[in-house]
């Protein structure tokens, strides 16, 4: 078998009916069930009938892009698939991730996605905070037009510009404040950049505004019971393995405000020998940076029986 690890998609992914193909499948009925137990609300009824718009409310998609990710690890794992050499999820995706290394169940990760979300809601008030997607340029170009930017409107200002998603060599989100996200879209679309792309997100994901989001969930991870990771989880924020609860809840605190550090991730990965990165969960966004990347790894997906079969084979 190809030396392989699963890696668990973040928000953006979601979409209405994205368990269907998996039909009654027992394991897929029973996750969404704990999960719907855990939340105090149903969850197949909210992925399988939306609206859209109601899929795309953050403190929904976190939850159900968590459950639909554990959905299809358990139908993996079920069927006969072997584990993975690590696990890693791109920013929410690390709760999927840490789901499926048994640290967290999934009546312990529900909530606390449902809470991260809320709190990540609450943060940054609805059309002050900005999300851009920077293409065509390096990201340490982007760093220094984000710091260019802030420079602009002078010492003390409120206005905040930074780097939190560094997704692949030359595709960086940046994130803050609407008037610090706008002024640095100028200057870099000046400096190079072939888009600036404005995202329709609801908060400034990553970024420093989300301190008082990370402050709740900090409160919440302490009463949670962590386990010892049965998988190696690589995290965002360190590009590390912890072991250590304190430490992991730790990485999950300062996730929250620091950037998803994306392509080290994958580096690392495979420096510990993978070849293969199996995205688990909906849609084909990580399979897609596995490759720009790194040309030398694999990428693919698995969401449904279909993908399910094509893993297995590719696998083998």
């Amino acid at each position: 078998m190809k030396s392989f690890a699963f890696v668990f998609p973040g928000q953006g992914s979601q979409s209405v009916g994205m368990l269907d193909a998996w039909g009654d499948h027992p394991v897929v009925v029973q996750t969404l069930q704990e999960a719907s137990d855990a939340l105090g609300e149903n969850i197949a009824r909210l992925i399988q009938e939306g609206p859209k718009e109601a899929l795309a409310l953050t403190t929904n998609t976190q939850p159900v892009m968590l459950v639909a990710g554990v959905a299809a690890w358990r139908v993996w794992r079920d069927e006969g698939g072997a584990l993975p050499l690590a696990v890693a999820g791109h920013s929410l995706g690390e709760y999927s991730a840490l789901v499926a290394a048994g640290v967290l169940t999934l009546a312990q990760a529900a909530p606390l996605v449902r809470l991260r979300a809320t709190a990540m809601q609450e943060a940054v008030p609805v059309g002050t905070g900005a999300m851009a997607a920077i293409l065509g340029m390096e990201a340490s170009r982007v760093i220094a037009g984000c710091a260019e930017a802030a420079a602009t409107f002078g010492a003390g200002s409120i206005e905040v510009v930074e780097a939190v998603n560094f997704n692949d060599p030359v595709q960086t989100v940046i994130a803050g404040t609407k008037a610090g996200v706008d002024k640095a879209c100028e200057l870099l679309k000046a400096a190079g950049a072939k888009r600036a792309l404005p995202l329709p997100v609801s908060a400034p994901f990553h970024s420093s505004l989300m301190k008082p989001a990370a402050e709740k969930l900090r409160v919440a991870l302490a009463d949670v019971v962590l386990s010892a990771p049965q998988i190696p989880v690589l995290n965002n924020v360190d590009v590390a393995v912890q072991q250590d609860a304190d430490a992991i809840r730790d990485a999950l605190y300062r996730q929250a405000f620091g950037p998803v550090r994306w392509v080290e991730c994958v580096q690392a990965l495979k420096g510990r020998g993978i070849t293969h990165l199996i995205e688990c969960g909906p849609g084909k966004v990580l399979a897609g940076l596995t490759k720009r990347i790194d040309p030398e790894l694999v990428g693919a997906a698995l969401f449904d029986p279909a993908t399910l079969a094509e893993t297995r084979e590719l696998l083998a």
